[in-house]
């Protein structure tokens, strides 16, 4: 009698691939923010209170997640319409576009931001013509804004390019045959299908963007009340050795932060539902 044929999984079963993920996350996500939630419960919700109501902290959170949600926002509509630009067309230099994409992965944080204050100060390239109309880039808003898109682009597009890829033409030239119009076919047809690739992307992008650091002080200018973020406050705090101002402003962003995902998230599942994934 013949025994039945086993198909192994090629990879570990439930309890050790269980533990292995577990431990790894405890050691890189969940440690980090049990230490820091401990240290805010050591200080007192009062203290944590006192220390980050003030009008400087909540100017850098305001300036900090306003500006990341409009880069994020920003790389939405440009990372999805670069991304179907090198999935779709063939065109001389389009190899070197896609590999300068991952520039900002692989550059270090710091030679950004000097590489982006050289370009947007008063005497750069684009500042001086930015000086003769009669506006300046860097020390201002606006060129934290250029940062924060520089280091969260490629999240989108990254994102998004595989799925793109994965679109049979068909689908849209079926769209075409029935009589939609472009127009129709991209907001009926395509968008529902890159909605959640997109909706990820646009999270990656925000997180990246709220917590920049190294590309953003060189050309913010780090005036307060204007162009100071707020990681850059923790920083500040911990140099005087307030861990618990730091404490408590870490702990502000990531409650702000932690309340945007949910709401990307709750967004993303009502889309896949949309459109039948789930």
């Amino acid at each position: 009698m013949s025994r039945p044929l086993i198909h192994r999984s090629p990879i570990p079963g439930l309890g050790i691939s269980a533990g292995i993920t577990i431990t790894l996350l405890s050691l890189v996500v969940l440690l980090p923010i049990g230490a820091l939630l401990a240290k805010g419960a050591i200080a007192g919700p009062e203290r944590l209170w006192t220390e980050v109501n003030s009008a400087r902290i909540w100017a850098s959170l305001w300036l900090s997640f306003r500006l990341s949600f409009l880069a994020a926002l920003f790389n939405l509509v440009f990372g999805v319409a670069l991304a179907w630009v090198l999935a779709r067309y063939r065109f001389p230099g389009r190899r070197l576009i896609d590999a300068a994409i991952d520039l900002p992965f692989a550059l270090p944080t710091a030679v950004a931001g000097i590489a982006l204050t050289a370009l947007y100060a008063p005497n750069g390239a684009f500042g001086a013509l930015a000086k003769d109309l009669g506006f300046r880039i860097a020390y201002t808003p606006s060129g934290i804004f250029i940062a924060l898109v520089f280091v969260g682009l490629p999240f989108v597009t990254r994102t998004v390019q595989p799925v793109i890829d994965e679109i049979e033409r068909e689908v849209e030239e079926a769209s075409a045959t029935l009589g939609a119009s472009r127009l129709h076919t991209i907001r009926h047809v395509v968008l529902p299908m890159l909605a959640p690739a997109a909706l990820t992307g646009f999270a990656l992008s925000l997180a990246r963007a709220v917590g920049e650091y190294g590309s953003v002080i060189f050309i913010a200018g780090n005036l307060p009340m204007k162009t100071e973020i707020a990681p850059l406050l923790i920083v500040i705090k911990l140099e005087e050795f307030n861990y618990e101002g730091a404490t408590a402003i870490g702990i502000a962003m990531l409650a702000i932060s932690f309340a945007l995902l949910l709401v990307i998230n709750a967004i993303q599942v009502w889309s896949r539902r949309r459109i039948g994934y789930v």
